[in-house]
C-alpha cells in the first residue's frame, strides 16, 4: 500500500525512528560516477597496524550477530572482496587519471583476475524502504509540529477525525501525504502496537514507535544506516587534520551494576529531550529551506553491562571521562 508516495516522502525531508532524527531529503547514498564531495586521502600503509586491535573490537559484535543470523565466514568473505574493490575503484580514483584493475589490485591486495571480475557493478544504492519513510516522517511530523504537540512538546493524544482545524490523526497522516489513507495507516500502526486507543477513542503515540522490533525492514534499515553514519563520522575524524564531526562519548569503568542501569536510565531521558529539541528545529527549518542533496543525521547511542568482555571494565580502578 506504499507503492505511491509523494514526492516529499520519497525525498524523505523527514523522520524519526530508532532514536535518530533526521536529514532534510534523500536517504540515498551516491550513485554510481557521483562526484565525491570529499575523497579519502592516500592510503597510509603504517596505520594498519594501529587499526588491528580497535578494528577487532569493532568487528566482535558483528561477528556475534553473523553467527546468529547465520551467516557464514565465506559469505562474509565474499562481501568484504566484493566491498574493498568498490570502494578502491570509486572512492581512491586518482583525479584525471582511469583507474585501473592493477591499482585497484596494489591497493586492496586482491589478484588483477578477480579485481577484473568484480569491477564495474556500480556503487551500491540503499533506499529507504517506503513504509519506514512514510512511517518516520508521520512520527517526526508528530513530534515537532506546534498543532500535534502540547504545551510541554509533547506527542497530543489525537482523535481519528475533528471538525475545521481541530487536531485529528486524519489531519497528521493528511499533512504528510495524500495517497495512503489514514485508516490503513492507523490499522497497520495499531497492529505494530506503534500506537494504542485509550478509553476516549483517542490515538496515543507509544514508545515501541521510537525503537524498530519484529522482523520488519525498519530493523534491519536503522542497523546500516546508524552504524554507517557512527563509523563514517569516527573515520573521517581519525584520518583528517582535525575531527570535523562530534564524535564523543562519558565512560565510567568498574562501578556496580545498580549505578550502571540509573546511568542508563537517567541518560535515556537526556538523550530524548536532544534528539526532540534537535528534531522540533529540524522541522521548524525544514519549511525555510529549498531542498538540495545533502543529508544531517544526529543520532545518540547508549551501552552499557556487567563486564565488558574485552576486559576494559576491569581495568585498574573506578575511572571515567570522556572521549
Amino acid at each position: 500500500m506504499w507503492e505511491n508516495l509523494p514526492r516529499q516522502l520519497r525525498s524523505e525531508k523527514c523522520g524519526i525512528v530508532s532514536h535518530v532524527w533526521r536529514r532534510y531529503n534523500s536517504d540515498m547514498n551516491a550513485k554510481s560516477g557521483s562526484k565525491v564531495v570529499d575523497k579519502p586521502a592516500a592510503p597510509q600503509p603504517n596505520s594498519a597496524e594501529k587499526l588491528h586491535a580497535p578494528l577487532a573490537r569493532l568487528l566482535r559484535p558483528l561477528v556475534r550477530l553473523c553467527i546468529r543470523s547465520g551467516m557464514t565466514f565465506p559469505a562474509l568473505a565474499q562481501l568484504l572482496r566484493e566491498l574493498f574493490v568498490n570502494v578502491a575503484e570509486h572512492d581512491f580514483a586518482l583525479d584525471g587519471k582511469e583507474q585501473t584493475d592493477s591499482r585497484v589490485s596494489l591497493l586492496t591486495g586482491i589478484h588483477r583476475k578477480e579485481v577484473a571480475r568484480l569491477r564495474g557493478a556500480g556503487t551500491p544504492v540503499h533506499e529507504t524502504p517506503a513504509a519506514v519513510s512514510l512511517t518516520s516522517a508521520v512520527i517526526a511530523r508528530w513530534l515537532a509540529a506546534p498543532e500535534f504537540t502540547d504545551a510541554r512538546g509533547e506527542p497530543l493524544a489525537l482523535p481519528r477525525t475533528a471538525e475545521g482545524d481541530a487536531p485529528s490523526f486524519e489531519q497528521l497522516v493528511a499533512s504528510v501525504t495524500k495517497d495512503v489513507r489514514p485508516r490503513a495507516v492507523l490499522d497497520e500502526w495499531v497492529d505494530r502496537k506503534l500506537v494504542t486507543i485509550n478509553a476516549a477513542d483517542e490515538i496515543e503515540l507509544v514508545e515501541a514507535a521510537f525503537v524498530p522490533s519484529g522482523e520488519d525492514d525498519s530493523k534491519w534499515h536503522y542497523l546500516g544506516r546508524n552504524l554507517h553514519d557512527h563509523i563514517a563520522a569516527a573515520e573521517r575524524n581519525v584520518s583528517g587534520a582535525a575531527p570535523r564531526f562530534l564524535e564523543r562519548a562519558v565512560h565510567y569503568n568498574n562501578i556496580s551494576p545498580k549505578l550502571a542501569r540509573r546511568l542508563e536510565a537517567r541518560s535515556r531521558e537526556l538523550a530524548m529531550d536532544a534528539l526532540k529539541t534537535a528534531n522540533r528545529e529540524a522541522h521548524r527549518a525544514l519549511g525555510r529551506d529549498k531542498g538540495g542533496d545533502a543529508r544531517w543525521n544526529f543520532g545518540i547511542y547508549i551501552y552499557s553491562e556487567d563486564a565488558d568482555e574485552e576486559g576494559e571494565a576491569r581495568e585498574g580502578g573506578k575511572e571515567g571521562g570522556s572521549s
